[in-house]
């Protein structure tokens, strides 16, 4: 019988409070979007992806999990901020919603570059573009039209989203995703601390 296949990928996971914060901004720019252009993720799933695996053997969790504690034994903790607001690819054609993830030391950089390198080897390769640390707060629905998808742009350009919180970097998660109609559900598979 074939090995059960998983969809992965590795992330720093969210404290309460960041979380909380999260959902306010979500609920302030629910109020101000036309209803149900966007689907908005639930703060419990927001986390901060290092690197998205995908289609995953079960059975290859445990050198994974290798690969981090390798790439994590060289970093302290550390902490970044969570500020600003923006969209991808822009706020003239928005598709995803986010807040940014600010690395003043670029230790959340070095961090990311240390997954890549060791786990690129176990046959996920590296990718193309480059590290941007953000955390989606949701998706423009693909019913939008271009002047609802402008309507969102502008709500997210001229909102002012300053400090919203400090997070503290302590370890790395290899996590599950499950889709599912209701949205998706995240299971962790493995959770290596920075510094060994």
């Amino acid at each position: 019988m074939p090995d059960e296949t998983l969809r992965t990928f590795i992330a720093i996971e969210l404290d309460e409070a960041v979380r909380s914060a999260l959902q306010q901004i979500q609920d302030r720019f629910k109020r101000q979007m036309p209803p149900g252009s966007v689907k908005w993720g639930a703060p419990t799933g927001i986390h901060l992806t290092l690197k998205f695996l995908g289609d995953t053997p079960r059975d290859r969790v445990p050198e994974i999990e290798a690969a981090l504690r390798t790439a994590c034994a060289g970093s302290a903790a550390f902490e970044v901020t969570v500020e600003g607001r923006g969209c991808f690819p822009n706020t003239r054609r928005p598709r995803v919603i986010w807040v940014a993830v600010r690395d003043r030391g670029q230790r959340l950089a070095r961090l990311q570059a240390a997954v890549e390198r060791h786990v690129a080897p176990l046959g996920w390769p590296t990718e193309d573009r480059p590290f941007s640390p953000h955390l989606t707060l949701g998706r423009v629905a693909k019913s939008a039209d271009s002047r609802v998808a402008a309507a969102i742009g502008q709500v997210v350009e001229n909102s002012m989203i300053e400090l919203i919180g400090v997070q503290r970097v302590t370890a790395v998660t290899l996590t599950q995703s499950d889709l599912r109609p209701t949205g998706a559900v995240y299971t962790p598979l493995a959770s290596v601390s920075l510094g060994g």
